[in-house]
């Protein structure tokens, strides 16, 4: 019987890769790397460059746009690919308020990501149109 991947396991719970096929799954998890980070460390800042995208797998953040709190993420949250697709600045900045364990992709995993898989490519379209929809809701 062959064992589980826990990665693969972890990456099938998050909400952005639902729709994604096991093969999918499988090149997400060569693609991404795993880190611990603790409370208190700074993910992004808003105005900065982004080179890289994160996956909240356990842990905690804040978000802040010109220095007010205006939402906070946890497992299964993904944060920073908005600079990653329009190769601009960041339009928050994210702390982690505990220890967290977060996957990375950056701007080149990502984009080979997006350009493999059009489910993932529909998941993160459909992330961002809900985002926008929340900073601007009466936006149509």
């Amino acid at each position: 019987m062959a064992r589980s991947d826990p990665k693969l396991e972890l990456l099938h719970s998050i909400p952005l890769f639902a729709a994604a096929k096991p093969h999918e799954l499988q090149r997400i998890g060569q693609l991404a790397d795993e880190i611990d980070l603790p409370a208190g460390r700074v993910l992004m800042r808003q105005g900065d460059y982004g080179a890289e995208m994160f996956i909240i797998v356990s842990g905690a953040g804040t978000v802040e746009r010109d220095g007010r709190e205006v939402d906070r993420v946890g497992p299964g949250a993904w944060v920073g690919e908005l600079a990653l697709l329009s190769k601009g600045r960041r339009t928050a900045t994210i702390t982690l308020t505990e220890p967290s364990r977060l996957l990375v992709l950056g701007q080149r995993e990502f984009t080979a990501l997006l350009s493999e898989s059009h489910a993932i490519r529909e998941c993160v379209l459909d992330s961002l149109v809900t985002r926008l929809r929340r900073l601007e809701p009466d936006a149509d």
